[in-house]
């Protein structure tokens, strides 16, 4: 039974960070491209303001203390000053320390013999109300420049537009027809990848390369660098 919060922190560092001793980056070389694709830097006021419209008003508050609702209630005056503030941060290519800061809730499921095992518990994220705005309006523009130059895998179907789950299930079931109709009898196999989970484990020098890689704007690039640079978690444990 685990019975003090720095066995419980020792148990989710674990899981959640990686050791980068772990991973061997020697193929990752210097690389200069010379030509990168067009990208639309300026952030509108409708961005901002329909961004702040789609976040729950009454979930519990993070780090800043700031409520959503408080900012919804005041977005008129607040948008202007929000997209000037954005914009800032992605020309001069910066993300804010303030908004690097999480509060991380953690519970321990019911009923649960061996607390060992990260699995048995559950974590609540709260993330400050401007980073998330940012970060998703950030994520819109990433995602229309992947879908516009074909960057993923027609297979792939979470995270993305227009890609819904009746839509993965008529690809797999006429994938097994296509097998089932040949004349050569073959054995169907299927792997299904969980990108979204794997995230916490992508290691960030190796991500950046591919986004050079991929010709995507140094604005993006460098940006998503001091995104991922000294973030701070603040966890929370029940009693």
């Amino acid at each position: 039974m685990i019975t003090t919060f720095k066995k419980k922190i020792k148990i989710l560092q674990e899981k959640f960070f990686l050791s980068l001793s772990q991973i061997n980056i020697n193929n990752i070389a210097d690389s200069f491209i010379l030509l990168t694709m067009s990208f639309n830097l300026h952030i509108s006021e409708d961005e901002v303001r329909q961004i702040i419209k789609r976040v729950k008003a009454d979930k519990a508050s993070d780090v800043s203390n700031i409520l959503n609702k408080a900012l919804q209630t005041d977005l008129a005056k607040l948008t202007l000053i929000l997209m000037s503030l954005f914009n800032a941060y992605v020309i001069h290519r910066y993300y804010s320390k303030q908004f690097k800061k999480a509060q991380m809730i953690v519970l321990c499921k019911l009923k649960k013999s061996n607390y060992t095992d990260s699995k048995t518990y559950q974590l609540i994220a709260l993330l400050d109300i401007m980073n998330k705005a940012l970060k998703l309006i950030m994520i819109k523009r990433l995602s229309d420049i992947t879908e516009t130059h074909h960057m993923l895998f027609d297979a792939q179907m979470r995270v993305r537009r227009k890609q819904f789950m009746i839509l993965t299930l008529d690809l797999l079931v006429d994938q097994i027809h296509t097998v089932w109709d040949c004349k050569i009898k073959y054995v169907i196999f299927m792997l299904s990848l969980n990108i979204v989970e794997a995230f916490n484990w992508v290691l960030h020098i190796r991500l950046l390369h591919t986004l050079k890689m991929k010709k995507i704007s140094d604005y993006i690039v460098e940006w998503a660098c001091s995104f991922l640079k000294n973030r701070e978690t603040l966890l929370r444990f029940n009693k």
